[in-house]
């Protein structure tokens, strides 16, 4: 008897699924933010108008500014989502010790690897492959004459592809050079050889001398480089159909701890980004960052750079007119009203997941309830805690699935006690708890 093939399963279950899993973690889903978001509908557009605008023309830069427990992170993963909807290639890079924003070639490596383009990650070389699959379509839609002629046709593409290099050749020689090889050795089978050329493309520093020597290089991508590298992806994406390249920046607090040399140099490549953003170096390159406004605003934060400060600094809010246009999009705390919202919408999206939930046991009041006994317990901070609330909410949704005896209203209570393993460092410091 042969295998048993599954039975398929619907997308937005998928989806549904992966929503689930990443709050039972912890963390913010990859994808299907929207059907849980609340309160972002001025932001999510003000993003997507730019997006548009950088698709046709230009570049651009947004900051999102907010306390802890704000929803930066949230913000930055719909970000990304919405430029993927309108059609551009997106990455993710998140700032760390050993990836500082004073290192420019280290965030360059970790934007490729972290590559998503039509839904496939690590898409570098499917972006390359697109590129070079829709000039072999140009050159047979041009010369249908020729289909029967082969060798012509090969002889067509070549020269065609050649004239492509001889573009990216001005922004990048060795560019150029690397791409050619991997043509090359991709038309003659030679996987090793093409794989070599993807690594040195995304920035790897192992790369073998042989496929350098091939190409005719030395070297490989280096801080005054990045620049160069970034607009040579964008319009090989462009090349491949896509519109765009999105970027975020994200954990950016991190270069506030490092010596003031390092960090004065991180501000600075920030500075050299947006000059480029500005004087038409990036085209099509959407970057966006997130901090608090000690990062912005602080003592070692990016107010200790005037030129950084002069181009991302805002203008003063007018009480209750909030401007999510200008450069810094200003986000305020959650409260017990919007974490209500986010849970009816997760119970939905748990219904999509694994089926109808049992609305009398989870119902709008329980969800009021549990709000409630979790600011009682906090003093009030709920703006801290949606992670930790929505991760015990979905426990709660287990539960009532598994248990049709199971009655969360007098099973449930939370304490700091129960959550103390689980709470990160950052919001027992906020929540100011005695430990």
């Amino acid at each position: 008897m042969g295998m048993q093939v599954p039975e398929p399963v619907e997308p937005v279950v998928l989806e549904s699924i992966g929503i689930i899993n990443a709050l039972r973690r912890g963390t913010v889903p990859a994808q299907g933010l929207s059907r849980f978001a609340v309160g972002l509908e001025s932001e999510e557009q003000a993003i997507r108008d730019q997006l548009r605008l950088v698709a046709r023309s230009g570049a651009d830069i947004k900051a999102v500014r907010g306390e802890y427990g704000s929803g930066k992170t949230f913000l930055i993963s719909r970000a990304l989502e919405i430029a993927r909807e309108e059609g551009f290639v997106t990455a993710r890079v998140p700032l760390s010790p050993t990836n500082p924003l004073y290192k420019l070639s280290t965030i360059y490596t970790r934007m490729m690897t972290s590559l998503v383009a039509g839904g496939e990650e690590n898409a570098l070389r499917s972006l390359i492959d697109g590129w070079l699959f829709a000039i072999e379509e140009r050159v047979r839609n041009r010369d249908a004459g020729s289909l029967n002629d082969q060798g012509l046709i090969d002889s067509l593409v070549l020269k065609e592809v050649e004239h492509a290099l001889s573009d990216i050749s001005e922004i990048h020689s060795s560019l150029a050079a690397m791409i050619r090889t991997y043509y090359q050795a991709s038309d003659a089978g030679d996987f090793k050889t093409a794989q070599a050329a993807i690594g040195w493309l995304a920035g790897e520093s192992q790369v073998g001398r042989g496929v350098k020597q091939q190409a005719g290089i030395r070297g490989g991508v280096d801080d005054g480089s990045v620049l160069s590298f970034m607009q040579v992806v964008s319009l090989v994406a462009r090349g491949a159909g896509y519109l765009g390249c999105a970027l975020a920046l994200d954990e950016l607090e991190i270069t506030q701890s490092l010596p003031r040399n390092l960090r004065d140099r991180g501000y600075r490549n920030l500075v050299q980004i947006i000059d480029a953003l500005d004087g038409g170096l990036l085209p099509h390159w959407f970057i966006i960052i997130g901090g608090t406004p000690l990062l912005y605003d602080g003592a070692r934060g990016m107010k200790s750079v005037p030129p950084l400060y002069e181009r991302i600094g805002m203008v003063p809010e007018h009480a209750g007119f909030p401007n999510p246009r200008q450069t810094q999009i200003v986000l305020k705390s959650f409260d017990a009203r919007k974490l209500e919202e986010v849970a009816l919408r997760v119970t939905g999206v748990y219904a999509s997941a694994y089926g109808e939930v049992d609305r009398n046991r989870i119902s709008h009041r329980f969800i009021r309830t549990m709000v409630e006994r979790i600011c009682s317990h906090f003093g009030g901070r709920i703006d801290v805690m949606p992670r930790i609330f929505l991760r015990e909410f979905v426990d709660i949704l287990d539960k009532c699935d598994l248990y049709p005896d199971f009655d969360p209203m007098a099973g449930y209570d939370i304490s700091p006690e129960s959550l103390g393993p689980v709470l990160t460092e950052e919001e027992k410091a906020v929540i100011r708890i005695s430990w």
